[in-house]
């Protein structure tokens, strides 16, 4: 009599703050695949594919293990003048991650997930603002944006607008 052994494999299931800087982990390669983040100095860049929405990236800080910038467009909010989509980025090079830190899509954090949230919330709205971040790189690489069609800013636009973003 033959018996058949069925077994069972279990598949590591991840907690969702080790899914989480496994979304920091993947962005990290796409950012650094598109623009070589920790070459570039302090001030504003500009990747234009000729599509007529200019990619905007302000590297705002630039220090030995991290480089915080932020991504735009070239469009703003119409209620509030402030860039529109925009994702502020803190690029980790020594842990080899990039989290966004937070992203500004038509409302403030506060507004979404209030002024003290739980763990659990906070966790969901940093998966939420990540996974955008990844989407977005996704779909930037398709476009064609990376370090060939990048370029600083014009230097009197790149002293203003850095003001205001400080």
């Amino acid at each position: 009599m033959t018996q058949l052994v069925t077994r069972i494999t279990r598949i590591p299931r991840l907690s969702r703050f080790g899914w989480l800087m496994g979304l920091y982990a993947e962005n990290f390669g796409r950012l650094t695949r598109l623009f070589h983040p920790d070459h570039l100095a302090p001030g504003v860049y500009v990747s234009s594919i000729g599509d007529g929405l200019d990619l905007r990236i302000d590297v705002m800080q630039q220090h030995p293990y991290t480089t915080e910038l932020r991504m735009t467009y070239a469009m703003q909010d119409p209620r509030t003048g402030e860039p529109d989509p925009s994702a502020f980025l803190r690029v980790y090079h020594d842990a080899r991650q990039v989290e966004a830190t937070h992203c500004y899509v038509g409302r403030r954090w506060q507004d979404v997930i209030g002024m003290y949230p739980p763990p659990a919330r906070l966790i969901d709205h940093r998966m939420r603002m990540n996974t955008f971040l990844g989407k977005w790189l996704l779909y930037l690489g398709e476009g064609g944006h990376g370090v060939a069609t990048l370029a600083p800013a014009d230097a009197s636009l790149e002293v203003a607008e850095l003001k205001n973003v400080r």
